[in-house]
């Protein structure tokens, strides 16, 4: 069986920088064997944001690939503050919410695009939690998606 760094590494996915605050918070924080992950924006590899309205400039398929991108700078934070993957043992929950227009309904698919790469990583017994997917007026730069997550550690 793989570990999650191995599993990663097969997928051929870049990391992100891992984001640092924009406000007053910490990225993570870990607390006995749970590790909190603060929300998390759409990184990209040279440390731009995807931006953008779900429903308005962009597309559902390209709102679950951002999706991913959260994912990968919530990963970015994890080795950058642990130093590797292996030491998460399990998704716990994961809470997506995504810009998008008000008669947007499919943010469950969205939110897909992070929960998949989490399942790839952790495997689906671990790598899939509870999840909530949400719809919001506007989120921090007109982002299209923000995640937050917990985790639980070894």
């Amino acid at each position: 069986m793989n570990t999650p760094e191995e599993n990663f590494n097969s997928l051929g996915l870049n990391l992100p920088p891992a984001p640092k605050p924009l406000g007053v918070y910490k990225p993570c924080l870990v607390d006995g064997k749970y590790l909190y992950v603060s929300g998390h924006g759409t990184v990209k590899d040279d440390g731009t944001l995807i931006i953008g309205r779900i429903g308005d400039t962009i597309t559902p398929e390209e709102g679950k690939l951002a999706a991913r991108q959260v994912g990968l700078a919530i990963l970015a934070t994890i080795k950058a503050n642990l130093g590797s993957l292996d030491k998460v043992k399990r998704v716990i929950k994961v809470l997506g919410m995504v810009n998008c227009t008000p008669d947007f309904e499919k943010h469950p698919f969205i939110i897909n695009g992070c929960s998949e790469l989490f399942a790839k990583v952790w495997g689906e017994d671990n790598g899939i939690g509870v999840r909530s997917a949400v719809g919001m007026g506007s989120l921090p730069d007109n982002i299209p998606v923000e995640i937050e997550a917990l985790f639980e550690l070894f």
